[in-house]
């Protein structure tokens, strides 16, 4: 379809399925086709710069959780490799007459783990499928595991989609902390096709260390179990990858700090322009702050930071549609003005009731955002309790300049979160308006 030399006559609708197997080049051809098509596309676990996309409203999202029936949630386990684990894992397996999925990513190495798991499992039958093989070799190895002549497949990522075996339900995989997010929800979802309970089993080297991004990434797969995550799994992989270099070719990661939020400010604009909402021209604040988080803090951070930690975002329990979470995540991102938030946050309390001090704490931080805007700052951080307000307007020379208050760094008194998210809100108020606050 991508070919040049392929025209259509009069191309109305484009679907695109498993969207996020998709590059960059792909969708560049795609844009071709937009000026006058209507694009649909579906995904499991979309690309976080196509989820930043419905989040800033540049598309219309929708979500499907219903499962399909006598579906039940795949038990994940994360632990490390050793041949105990993999024992019980396929003979439980094995005992009630399932198949096995072992995940060897490795085209060079796979028959030596063929070997090694024969040497364990004699009584055993194994086959071996990548995608170095012919295409009908491939074949004949898929067709003869469909009919139960493999007990275990070992293979590489060629199963990540396509792959429905009702009988396969349990899924190995070795070196689980080298895969993203998103690829390890896809492959867990080649096991769980019927109305067995489903196991996968994340195995990692117990000889190397695991980055704190992968240790993430494994928590999330581990946490996020449920039936429909793979939208809150698509989420957290935004969340921890960032949105991408919307403007270029990168799918995910943070570009230049000056770059990303003109680019956020001008499809923001843009996107309100076509809606024919009013535009602001006033520069857009970034807001850190080192005490809230984008989720739950887990006890790990609680106990690494040393610092009360809370989560500033809207909770299942208080939000529980998806379509919901990201309309409120949407409107808070446009907002400009501090009377905006109040009137939202009172919006939030009729149709939920009392915001709990997650959603506080995101009001407040974009409530933060608003009145730093308003007081000519274009970055607010807060760092140690040191309040880092960076002015717009550069000094000599096109040095940065930060707000001093006799010639030192404010800083924040408070202990409690949303104690300290008042104080800054305070010190803002005081910087647009004098000691009048």
């Amino acid at each position: 379809m991508f070919s040049p030399d392929i025209v259509f006559k009069d191309l109305g609708l484009l679907i695109i399925d498993e969207e996020q197997r998709f590059g960059v080049q792909h969708k560049e051809s795609i844009k071709k086709l937009r000026a006058n098509v209507d694009v649909l596309t579906l995904s499991a676990t979309p690309i976080p710069r196509t989820l930043y996309f419905a989040m800033v409203g540049a598309r219309a999202l929708s979500t499907i959780e219903t499962a399909p029936v006598n579906r039940r949630p795949i038990r994940t386990e994360v632990m490390k490799n050793s041949p105990e684990i993999i024992e019980q894992a396929v003979q439980l397996e094995v005992r009630r007459g399932g198949q096995v999925f072992y995940l060897h990513n490795r085209v060079k190495t796979i028959h030596s783990i063929k070997k090694k798991l024969e040497t364990q499992f004699p009584k055993l039958s194994i086959g071996i499928g990548h995608g170095q093989m012919s295409e009908g070799e491939l074949e004949q190895v898929m067709t003869d595991f469909v009919a139960h002549r493999f007990d275990i497949l070992v293979c590489t990522t060629i199963i990540e989609s396509g792959l429905d075996i009702p009988n396969c339900n349990t899924i190995i995989i070795e070196g689980a902390d080298k895969f993203g997010l998103s690829q390890l929800y896809q492959l867990r979802g080649r096991v769980g096709r019927f109305d067995k309970q489903a196991y996968a089993y994340l195995l990692l080297n117990r000889h190397l260390t695991v980055s704190d991004n992968a240790r993430k990434r494994l928590a999330a797969i581990r946490q996020i179990n449920n039936f429909g995550a793979g939208f809150k799994i698509a989420l957290r992989d935004l969340e921890l990858r960032g949105a991408g270099n919307l403007l270029g070719s990168e799918q995910s990661g943070h570009v230049a700090g000056v770059g990303f939020e003109l680019y956020c400010r001008l499809l923001r604009e843009s996107v309100s322009r076509l809606k024919g909402e009013e535009i602001s021209l006033r520069p857009s604040a970034t807001v850190r702050i080192d005490f809230l988080t984008a989720g739950a803090p887990s006890e790990e951070d609680m106990a690494e930071d040393q610092l009360i930690l809370l989560g500033a975002f809207f909770p299942d329990a208080y939000t529980p549609e998806p379509r919901l979470r990201i309309e409120a995540y949407r409107k808070l991102a446009q907002m400009r003005e501090e009377h905006e938030i109040d009137d939202y946050l009172e919006e939030l309390n009729d149709r939920f009731g009392s915001a709990p001090p997650e959603v506080f704490a995101l009001i407040q931080e974009t409530r933060i955002r608003c009145l730093a805007e308003e007081a000519g700052f274009d970055l607010v951080e807060i760092k140690n309790k040191e309040i880092f307000c960076r002015l717009i307007k550069r000094g000599e020379g096109g040095t940065k300049q930060y707000c001093r208050k006799a010639g030192q760094i404010p800083k924040l008194s408070s202990k409690e979160p949303l104690l300290k998210l008042k104080e800054i809100i305070r010190f803002l108020k005081i910087e647009i308006h004098g000691n009048k606050i």
